[in-house]
């Protein structure tokens, strides 16, 4: 009778089971063919980014209640830009059709990054929820808040050339290493990849916008030459995807098995999504700074003038002194 080793029976059994457990899948169902109507078609279910989109907009709302309740108007225009491009934004690149194929293509994924690290993020900044909520608090969270807002931790990561930093090196650090193939084999590191690319964002246009009083606010000319500094970041960037030899994600996306798109073209494309997308945002935003500045320095001078006016009328009502 021929021994059987147990011990070696349990090793070769585990062996391939532990093989599989570590070997990555693809994506248990690839989406039909992308089309526009696919962004509706394929709207994702509700997830934990709906619930805090929902209770984002219903804290924005309340404060706005809270304000209009104690007599103060709050204006319309800044809860327009914050609900609609702003929440709006957020959401049309994570739920609707877009996201179900943010594994699939490499087109959406750079139109999502580009969405949530750049156009949201202005139109929230716009909305200006720090000063609402300032005004809509009751003393003592108020102050935390003001607190919070001018902490040290704050300072520092609203530092306009720390931002910056952030914002720039984040695409080379997804896009060119190991972490974008991670990011389409894990679904928490491709959540959390989004919130980073949303928070930072943020963290960089809300100082430069100026409108909630933040700290680290640098003058305009400042601002303006951070905003010049990303338009030539984004061509690079975008055709350095486009010229790429290798495929960004290894062969994730050749894996898919699509027949109604090719990876290669694909990345062509998403060079391209970013390369003019990023340089349309860098200079609208550029074109924004300037028309403000040119503002604030025409309020200036008419507070010069007016107070150069005053002392000219205080000297000539002032006795003369024989």
């Amino acid at each position: 009778m021929q021994r059987v080793d147990p011990v070696s029976i349990a090793t070769e059994v585990a062996a391939p089971a532990a093989t599989s457990v570590a070997a990555p899948a693809a994506p248990a169902a690839v989406p039909p063919p992308f089309s526009l109507t696919s962004i509706f078609t394929e709207v994702q279910p509700v997830s934990w980014i709906a619930v805090g989109l929902a209770l984002a907009a219903g804290l924005y709302l309340y404060g706005v209640r809270r304000l209009r309740v104690r007599g103060h108007r709050w204006p319309v225009t800044r809860t327009l830009l914050f609900l609609g491009p702003g929440l709006g934004g957020v959401a049309t690149v994570t739920l609707s059709g877009l996201a179900a194929y943010d594994t699939t293509l490499l087109s959406v994924y750079l139109t999502q990054h580009l969405v949530l690290s750049m156009v949201a993020p202005i139109f929230l900044a716009l909305g200006a929820p720090v000063t609402l909520a300032l005004q809509a608090l009751p003393p003592h969270p108020r102050e935390r808040l003001r607190t919070l807002v001018h902490s040290r931790f704050a300072r520092l990561c609203s530092y306009p050339l720390v931002a910056f930093a952030i914002f720039m090196v984040t695409p080379f650090a997804l896009y060119f290493t190991d972490l974008y193939r991670y990011t389409l084999e894990h679904a928490w590191a491709h959540e959390l990849v989004r919130a980073h690319v949303l928070l930072i964002g943020c963290v960089l246009f809300w100082p430069l916008l100026g409108l909630d009083p933040l700290p680290n606010r640098w003058p305009y000319p400042g601002r303006a030459l951070l905003m010049l500094l990303s338009v030539p970041f984004y061509t690079v960037l975008g055709l350095t995807v486009m010229q790429s030899t290798a495929l960004f994600g290894g062969d994730w996306h050749s894996s898919l098995g699509l027949t109604w798109a090719d990876p290669w073209e694909d990345q062509v494309i998403a060079g391209g999504i970013l390369w003019a997308g990023g340089e349309f945002v860098s200079v609208t935003m550029l074109a924004v700074l300037i028309v403000r500045w040119m503002r604030q320095a025409e309020r200036e001078a008419r507070r010069i003038d007016r107070e150069l006016d005053r002392q000219e009328a205080e000297q000539r009502a002032s006795p003369a002194v024989g």
